[in-house]
């Protein structure tokens, strides 16, 4: 009786859409399957090599030798090699050792869609499985109106291995354990929404995951398969989105990865100045290949159907769209029109949010893009790119610049703050303050304030106030709500017992408040993405570094008048227009001695007058406390 028995998953009309490009579902043919053939248990196994000459399944099974477990070529012309093998079942770990037609050349590789692998620096796939029955219908149900582009989406974005460690045993959290902590924390912080760095599995612990080799598997630096959906399901349970970093810009060139899969440029561009990342020493997707195209979607399909993700981060898609993306002048070539625009990846991308969207319309893509690219969340048929969201980076490193600034230049700078809203509605913006900020000598957010230790955090409490009443959606990076004073270590933990003191409780409590704030007020969130949401009072008072502003919901009753003052200087009888006569309310107070605010100027006589200010009928006299926001609502 052979070892290997041929038996296949795939029909013709799986062939034909593989080839095509068009198969977004390829994880239910490829990799490893456990079965059964003519009532004998085992596993069935198929991977793309087509410059293949052999493909041998080696494992802990057979001692790792090639010779007794030889795959069958498929008769099509597929490059699929393909075969069940008895007796093998959950748990085994095996490779694939591929000698090439190209030069003889052997090469031992990882599944490419292993749904398991070993814990690194073990590189080998394992055979896999699971029952997990999830319990987050009612979620999944409902998950259309808290993913809406109308909705508060407030993110905590999260690097799991550094966000808290098992101190006493010097470890990571598990996924189970982090389903109660994080799910916890998360949750009383008001988030509506956690993302992870990526989870898929990595060999190198300082990529923080953007280097991947297992696409279809969670990392086992934390858990099983099964542990990750317990989870996300917990995150679903306290209504809780989860959003994915996926990363299809670039992969590593380590021996088991995707690189020169069977001896050729299977998964990579040959041309270097197309296939070769400088920057990341890493290689890139040839997005004009259909089967690659069709390996990426259905990735992409494979954490939103498998794991119930509810959304997925693209990274580093400026990489993706110019072939002149970090290359001097000779190292890229134009495309057939003359330009620098990357075609087969823009048709890649349009062609992945086309697919998702149509497969998950309850979900977002969200872009991390750099560029002034035109309309990358705008609907494919008006000519964008499909995304839901995009990264407004240029918000993030203006606002950011001129934190930094000491108090007393910022009224030449005002500009920096006010710019953004000149573009904030071409595109469907999240404002970010995430991991990249706080890294490689940049400080921490609070580290980065000009001042004594009250001023650097009153900047950091009126930086988070301006974020969360700035149109467009939130995120923040773990530690940033609490104050880390240090830059964000991938290897250790953050510095929870800097909780110990008031003000970084009171940092805490303000991100909370804020996002009660954000997700309580319809004004904040309704119109967060258009022009009408959005009305300037006053940008224009440089001398006093104060901004007045109204965020506009669907319903005027809700309306929110918001005044910063950016300088530890109060202001008192400040006056600012007002849009119409009556008594203001106040809503929010980032002076709040609970947030480690002086708490000391009140505004206790809201009612407006007819004096004419800011081009404006009626106007009212307000005491600024230093460094604070003020909201404002009509009674």
């Amino acid at each position: 009786m052979p070892k290997v028995k041929v038996h296949s998953l795939f029909t013709e009309f799986d062939i034909n859409l593989f080839k095509a490009g068009n198969h977004y579902r390829l994880y239910e043919k490829f990799g490893s399957h456990i079965t059964t053939l003519d009532n004998e248990n085992g596993t069935y196994f198929a991977v793309w090599a087509p410059s293949a000459k052999s493909v041998s399944v080696i494992g802990d099974f057979n001692f790792w030798q090639e010779s007794d477990h030889q795959l069958n070529v498929r008769w099509d012309g597929s490059g699929i090699w393909e075969g069940f093998i008895p007796s093998i079942g959950k748990g085994t770990k095996y490779k694939y050792k591929i000698q090439s037609s190209h030069n003889n050349v052997t090469t031992e590789k990882a599944d490419p869609f292993a749904r398991r692998c070993e814990h690194p620096p073990r590189t080998a796939s394992e055979v896999w499985s699971d029952d997990y029955k999830w319990q987050d219908k009612k979620w999944m149900k409902n998950r259309k109106k808290n993913n809406a582009l109308d909705a508060p989406f407030s993110v905590y974005e999260v690097h799991l291995g550094s966000w808290k460690k098992q101190i006493e045993e010097n470890r990571f959290l598990s996924y189970r354990e982090l389903a109660e902590e994080l799910v916890n924390y998360v949750a009383d912080m008001n988030f509506t929404h956690v993302e992870f760095m990526p989870i898929m599995e990595y060999p190198y612990d300082p990529s923080w995951g953007y280097q991947l080799t297992g696409y279809f598997a969670p990392t086992a630096r934390f858990g099983y398969p099964d542990d990750f959906k317990y989870l996300v399901d917990k995150f679903h349970e306290k209504g809780i989105g989860v959003l994915l970093d996926w990363v299809p810009s670039h992969f590593p060139s380590d021996d088991h990865g995707l690189g020169y899969f069977d001896g050729s440029h299977l998964y990579e561009h040959p041309d270097r100045r197309k296939g070769y990342h400088q920057d990341w020493k890493s290689l890139i997707f040839n997005y004009g290949r259909n089967e690659i195209k069709a390996f990426l979607i259905s990735n992409a399909i494979f954490w939103l159907d498998q794991f119930h993700a509810d959304g997925l981060r693209v990274d580093a898609v400026a990489s993706m769209l110019f072939l002149d993306y970090s290359r001097e002048e000779g190292q890229w070539e134009a495309n057939k029109y003359g330009g620098r625009e990357y075609l087969e990846a823009i048709d890649f991308i349009k062609e992945m949010n086309t697919e998702v969207y149509a497969s998950f319309p309850d979900v977002q893509t969200i872009a991390e893009e750099s560029t002034s690219f035109s309309k990358v969340s705008r609907p494919i048929y008006d000519g964008g790119l499909g995304f839901g969201m995009k990264w407004m980076m240029g918000w993030m490193h203006d606002t950011l610049d001129y934190f930094k600034k000491e108090p007393i230049y910022r009224q030449h700078h005002q500009n920096e703050l006010t710019f953004s809203l000149n573009y904030a509605f071409t595109e469907n913006f999240m404002l970010p303050l995430s991991h990249d900020e706080v890294v490689y000598g940049k400080k921490s957010l609070v580290s980065k304030m000009p001042g004594d230790e009250w001023q650097r955090f009153g900047n950091l409490r009126v930086l988070y106030s301006f974020m969360y009443t700035h149109p467009g959606t939130k995120l923040l990076f773990q530690g940033g709500e609490f104050g880390q004073t240090s830059e964000w270590n991938f290897q250790g933990s953050l510095d929870w017992h800097l909780l110990e003191y008031d003000v970084h409780k009171g940092a805490q409590q303000l991100v909370k408040d804020l996002n009660t704030f954000y997700r309580k007020e319809p004004a904040l969130h309704q119109k967060q993405f258009s022009y009408l949401g959005f009305e300037w009072i006053d940008l224009g008072d440089h001398k006093n570094s104060v901004l007045s502003y109204i965020r506009k919901g669907e319903d005027e009753k809700d309306n929110i008048i918001i005044v910063l003052n950016l300088t530890p200087v109060p202001r008192e009888n400040y006056r600012i227009g007002l849009p119409k006569s009556g008594n203001l309310k106040t809503v929010f107070n980032s002076d709040q001695k609970k947030y480690f605010g002086t708490g000391n100027y009140k505004n206790t006589k809201l009612q407006s007058n007819t004096l004419e200010w800011n081009n404006r009928e009626n106007s009212i006299e307000l005491n600024l406390p230093p460094l604070s926001m003020l909201a404002f609502k009509y009674k």
